[in-house]
Parts: C-alpha cells; structure tokens; sequence
C-alpha cells in the first residue's frame, strides 16, 4: 500500500484553519496589541481576500478591529523581500472592498474613513539576521524617499506564551520531522504528538486533531503537481529550441540524420525524418 503525501502548502492550509476560528484569531490580535484589553469576538471583523472562481491573488489573513485597525498577515516559510509588494496589493485589494462594503465615495469632497493599516509577516523559515521590519523603500528603493512607502513587521520568535510563537514552534517542528521522516503520515504524527507535548497550538490540535490530519495528507501533492508542470513546459522550451537547431543542421546537408539525432536528444529518428520530409 503507497502511503499519501502530505500537502506542501501544510503549513499555509494550518495557519488559514486555524485562524479562520474567532478565538484563535483574538488571541492572535491580543498578542499584537497586548496593551488592547477590551477588545472581543464581536469587535473582529474577517476581511481576508477571497477568490473562488477566479484565478487571482488571495491572501493568508485579512481582519479589521471597529473599522479603526486593518490588520493583514501573511505566513512565509521562504524568505523574500517580494512579500512586501504582495503586502501592499493586498492592502489595496483590501481597503477597494472595504470603501465598497461601508459605501463610501472616493470622488466625494467628503474624507473618507479609512482604518489604519498593519502588516505582518510571520517568518517560520530559518534565517540568520531575520530583520523585525522590512519596508519598500529600503528593500527596493535603496531607502530612497518614494511617493508610497510599505513597511512590514516580521514575527519570528518561538514562544510558548502567544499563539503567534507556538505556530512558528509547530512549523518548525514540523520542519524537522519532515527532514526525519519526509513527505509522510508518519511526520505528520509525530509533529502533532510533539506540539501537544509541549503545549503548543494543543486544545486546537487536540479539538480538531483528525480535520488536522486529513488536511495535511493528501493524494495530490500542489509542490510535485508544480514541478511536473514546469518540467512540461522547460521540455517543451527544449525540444522546440532542438527542432530548430535541427532544421538548420538539415538544411546544410552536411550530418546524416543518425548523427543530428546524437546532437539533438529531445528529438527521435522518425521525428527527424519527418522533419526532413517537411523541409523538402
């Protein structure tokens, strides 16, 4: 019996269910702003950009408090600087529903109420020197004054006493037991085995444990699915590059047809020779 993989985006399908549920996701604010002690369920608004029947950009997590905050946050395994210009389209993205949701009109002379913007992204990757914030102007710009700047603060510490550091902990554990293990049920196990263990992410894990499981396995692997369509397409890049280098080795009449097939490997003798038949 072949044992399913576990989805390459497990990490990403984790942190999107696990905050989809309120109390996660105040918790999560109320480690942002610890200060904010009144703020409740009720005050949390879902604002994450969602597309299902098209294809374009969404984000990870998208949430507003009383229409004064706008927070987004995204989950990053791999660093790059880019997640900054994400962050800023989706921010755009974000307040163009929200203008539209609360009926307000950007060619009014009236101002219009617009909450204030943070952006987040929570590292699980390892870096040496993870920078705390990055910003546009900086990254790209050479700190450059420019007419829109970005900034975005980076979580990266583990910690046991935030929801925020028990999810990088559970990344990261699960990091090494796909190193152990690999692509396997078994890594799956063992991560939630262990960050059950160390109280981490535990009453979520323990709540919907199955749901967890059923989750992160899967028959269609998105990461092996990904390759194999790049494969197809640098082959196809390949062979129709070769055909023309055949053409041309053709045409001068200068190698048999046996000998341009040792030259040009992504192409069969039969194809060569209809290839001739097209040239004649």
């Amino acid at each position: 019996m072949v044992e399913s993989t576990p989805k390459c985006k497990i990490k990403d399908s984790v942190f999107t269910n696990l905050f989809q549920d309120k109390k996660y996701l105040l918790q999560l604010y109320k480690a942002l702003h610890p200060e904010d002690c009144n703020v409740t369920e009720d005050d949390i608004a879902d604002v994450t950009i969602k597309h299902v029947l098209v294809d374009t950009d969404y984000n990870d997590l998208g949430f507003s408090i009383r229409n004064r905050l706008m927070i987004l946050v995204e989950s990053q395994s791999t660093w790059t600087a880019n997640i900054i210009i994400r962050a800023l389209m989706y921010l755009v993205q974000t307040y163009h529903d929200y203008f539209k949701r609360t009926n307000q009109n950007l060619y009014g002379s009236k101002k219009v109420n617009i909450p204030t913007p943070e952006l987040y992204v929570i590292f699980t990757g390892e870096r040496k020197n993870t920078p705390s914030t990055i910003s546009l102007s900086k990254e790209f710009f050479k700190g450059a004054r420019i007419a829109v700047d970005v900034e975005v603060k980076v979580l990266y510490q583990e910690s046991e006493k935030d929801i925020i550091g028990q999810y990088i902990i559970f990344s990261k554990v699960y990091n090494k037991q796909r190193k152990l293990y690999g692509n396997t049920k078994r890594a799956v196990i063992e991560t939630i085995r262990i960050c059950k263990d160390r109280n981490v992410l535990k009453k979520y894990l323990e709540s919907k444990e199955q749901e967890v499981v059923d989750m992160m396995m899967t028959l269609f692997d998105d990461e092996q699915i990904l390759k194999a369509y790049t494969k197809d397409i640098k082959d196809d890049a390949t062979k129709e590059t070769e055909r023309e280098t055949a053409k041309k080795m053709i045409k001068k009449g200068k190698m048999t047809l046996e000998e341009i097939a040792d030259c040009v490997s992504s192409l069969s003798l039969d194809e060569l020779k209809k290839l001739e038949a097209e040239i004649a």
